[in-house]
């Protein structure tokens, strides 16, 4: 049986990694894995993560399942981290997930169930885990345009023609913050206008948040989700707790199924429950049941919420060092929209070659796009990176 497999696509970002370990050079910079790191280039336990951590293993008497859709206090916690009130909570049904992945796999089964012959819509260019996930499960996608590689910001009028030809019933994938892979951010004024014409064209908007509180803040990284859930009667959210959080290895996420009244929820509930039961039974709990405990506890969360601000107030650093640094060596702005760019992300938009150059002259890892990870920088290595980036003709 075996024998008649064949060898699967290579995932570009792991196989990055595993070069990097690979590299002898011991000032290699990994700008590649989407993970942050602290100064010290390790990746922290977050203090509200390692005190509710310790308040469990004392407090819990039971391992036992907690129900098909997780726990109903981390939905309801969650959802009210990334909607705030913007929708009924009767409305909205949920189940917890591994991981935003997870959360993605969960709303494309949904979409497949309900509506087989649908077309879902990607940024070009998304995360390559929304192409190939949709490529598995056999569903029919599309492309709009999102960056612009001359102004490395959005391509505004090239995504809105692009999204006129949306058919009726279509799903429209859309990052609710800090862009990836490109840290290029939509507008308030964009969003509303991006909404009208999702409407008009009778789409159903699917929001991918893995980033909430990376860019500008909790609230602000939330408020085009929270706009896009209220304009819609059918809308789909996959919400990760990974980055904010930290919990990585925890594998934790939700997705929200928000139907038109009570009835609709229930009816969503129940199917994905269902897909749940049929793709791995119960959700893992230990990554939810933390995430319950900071986000219902004052001081917990007062903690998490600095030191996520501390997390978001370095990476802004990091952005501007580089722009400042980019603008001393080549005396020109062109450099200027990484201190504009959000999240951990940012494409600087050259080719795959002067990626390569950068790699092999200075033990830069990047993705063949150019998308960095501006959290595996630090102070120290700001400048070494500007300099390959201008050696290499970027």
């Amino acid at each position: 049986m075996f024998e008649t497999l064949r060898d699967q696509p290579a995932d570009k970002i792991l196989m990055l990694m595993q070069t990097y370990k690979a590299d002898p050079r011991t000032d290699k910079i990994d700008l590649g894995v989407g993970v942050y790191k602290d100064p010290t280039g390790l990746t922290p336990v977050m203090r509200a993560v390692k005190a509710a951590e310790k308040r469990l293993y004392e407090t819990q008497d039971t391992k036992t399942y907690v129900g098909l859709a997780g726990d109903p206090a981390f939905a309801d916690a969650m959802i009210g981290l990334v909607l705030d009130g913007a929708v009924a909570r009767d409305r909205i049904a949920a189940v917890a997930t591994p991981g935003g992945t997870g959360a993605i796999r969960q709303a494309l089964e949904l979409i497949r169930l309900a509506a087989p012959t649908a077309t879902v819509w990607l940024s070009n260019p998304t995360w390559p885990n929304h192409p190939s996930i949709i490529k598995y499960l056999g569903m029919k996608s599309a492309e709009y345009r999102y960056f612009d590689e001359a102004t490395r910001g959005v391509d505004f009028a090239g995504l809105m023609e692009d999204l006129g030809h949306v058919s009726t019933g279509d799903v429209v994938l859309l990052h609710g913050c800090c862009h990836n892979p490109t840290g290029a951010n939509l507008s308030a004024d964009q969003w509303a206008e991006v909404i009208a014409l999702l409407k008009k064209r009778g789409a159903v908007p699917f929001v991918d948040i893995a980033y909430q509180g990376f860019g500008d803040g909790l609230d602000a990284d939330a408020q085009a989700t929270r706009m896009v859930a209220a304009a819609f009667d059918e809308c789909l959210i996959a919400a990760s707790c990974s980055k904010n959080f930290g919990i990585y290895r925890e594998r934790t996420g939700l997705l929200m199924a928000i139907g038109k009244d009570a009835a609709q929820a229930k009816l969503s509930q129940a199917n994905l429950n269902f897909l749940n039961r049929q793709n791995f039974s119960f959700p893992p709990d230990h990554g939810a049941r933390i995430v319950t405990m900071i986000l219902t506890d004052p001081a917990l969360r007062a903690d998490w919420e600095a030191e996520l601000e501390e997390v978001r107030g370095t990476m802004l650093g990091l952005r501007k060092q580089l722009a400042d640094e980019l603008r001393r060596l080549t005396n020109s702005d062109r450099f200027d929209f990484i201190a504009h760019h959000r999240g951990m992300f940012s494409r600087i938009g050259t080719t795959p070659d002067k990626v390569e150059k950068m790699r092999a002259d200075n033990g830069i890892y990047m993705v063949s796009d150019s998308r960095m990870n501006i959290a595996g920088l630090n102070t120290a290595t700001v400048p070494i990176l500007a300099r390959a980036i201008v050696d290499a003709g970027v």
